[in-house]
């Protein structure tokens, strides 16, 4: 999620979509899998598979691959058993990062992990040393000419959010976790298209980076993390500058 804001991570998702097309669709084809497998095949009965649902949506992943990942988790062909954990790492410059992976080899994680970090200028953080500096939230974000602020503002206020903010770009919805639903849906039900719609973890503190160097280096490491397999998702409170 390279970027110094919630635009910057929107617009490094679609480029990455654009750029490894295959790879991003294998690992949204294995967390449906995951998610179905775990709690159904019905995503109005499954919030986990619902949330993958809505990535798929903003990767434009085609329908017949969701149909045979949920297949595959429903129909007993996924043997393999995964576990989910969070790392908390410190990257170059002291940027913090919250890695999200399913994995069905946590000792083989662990060792890719830390070789990718000891490439990259990174080392494991102690437990909450990095997940303090994040909060999870909700976050609905949608494009400036997508809606009108004030009808906007209103739907998302009275669905539940906890702030709206408005800049040059668009808008963004803020929710705590068990309100996203209920405000993602309102949003949709008033024909209103969502650039980005997800619970994800936001920094309550960010690092500054300020020079090229510093920049290139983290975003190596989070390129090299973004790669590795089991990698769901790189949250990360660095603060590239604009531009």
């Amino acid at each position: 999620m390279a970027g110094h804001s919630k635009w910057a991570k929107v617009k490094h998702f679609k480029g990455a979509i654009d750029a490894k097309r295959a790879r991003i669709f294998a690992k949204l084809s294995r967390e449906i899998t995951i998610a179905a497998k775990l709690g159904g095949g019905d995503p109005d009965l499954n919030p986990r598979l619902r949330l993958a649902l809505l990535k798929c949506r903003s990767a434009n992943m085609p329908s017949d691959n969701i149909e045979r990942a949920i297949k595959k988790g429903t129909g007993g062909g996924e043997s393999a058993s995964y576990e989910d954990l969070t790392y908390e790492i410190f990257g170059p410059h002291g940027v913090a990062m919250l890695v999200e992976l399913s994995t069905d080899n946590r000792n083989r994680t662990a060792a890719e992990i830390r070789s990718l970090l000891t490439k990259h200028g990174g080392s494991m953080a102690t437990s909450g040393a990095v997940a303090r500096l994040f909060q999870r939230k909700g976050q609905i974000i949608v494009d400036r000419e997508a809606a009108s602020e004030d009808q906007l503002m209103s739907i998302a206020l009275e669905a539940g959010a906890e702030d709206f903010r408005a800049d040059a770009d668009g808008y963004e919805i803020i929710t705590g976790p068990a309100e996203f639903e209920a405000v993602h849906r309102q949003v949709e039900a008033a024909g209103v298209k969502c650039a980005s719609a997800e619970v994800t973890y936001l920094p309550t503190l960010q690092t500054p980076l300020t020079d090229a160097a510093a920049v290139d280096a983290v975003e190596k490491l989070i390129e090299a993390l973004e790669e590795h397999d089991d990698v769901k998702e790189v949250y990360t409170n660095a603060e590239f500058p604009a531009g």
